[in-house]
């Protein structure tokens, strides 16, 4: 049986001291929530290369990419339960190079924001963007 299938997506997660940076989604699923810089696999590019590309395109940053941090499923269904949008995320950790962030393509603001305020969930952010932090910070610390 065929039918819709998922979208691979990547997530581009920098560190830079004791700040990440994230984006603010101007599109659905998340429009209005801030999260990762990050985007649909184009077809023959590797999730390395998307998440680097992706964050380019939404907030002018350099980075280079890093290993893989894990994986997740982002499915939004509607008031009937429906599935309306499903992608498979891969997050990528990625050394912050240069530039400063400056909001682009599908992102209503781009800024560095402290990990502890991610982490607390401080700000209104898309599911899981703390537990990718953690993550990160595990594998770096």
């Amino acid at each position: 049986m065929s039918g819709p299938v998922p979208r691979l997506g990547v997530l581009a997660v920098v560190l830079r001291g004791s700040e990440v940076l994230l984006v603010r989604r101007a599109n659905p699923p998340d429009a209005g929530l801030w999260g990762y810089p990050g985007g649909k696999v184009e077809w023959g590019e590797t999730v390395e290369a998307a998440a680097l590309r992706e964050l380019h395109e939404e907030t002018g940053i350099r980075a280079e990419a890093g290993p893989v941090l894990g994986q997740t499923d982002a499915i939004s269904r509607d008031a009937g339960g429906a599935v309306q949008f499903h992608y498979h995320l891969v997050a990528v950790a990625c050394r912050y190079l240069g530039g400063s962030p400056e909001a682009d393509d599908d992102a209503l603001a781009a800024e560095w924001v402290a990990q502890a305020d991610v982490l607390a969930r401080r700000l209104p952010m898309s599911a899981r963007v703390e537990e990718v932090l953690a993550r990160a910070l595990a594998q770096t610390g």
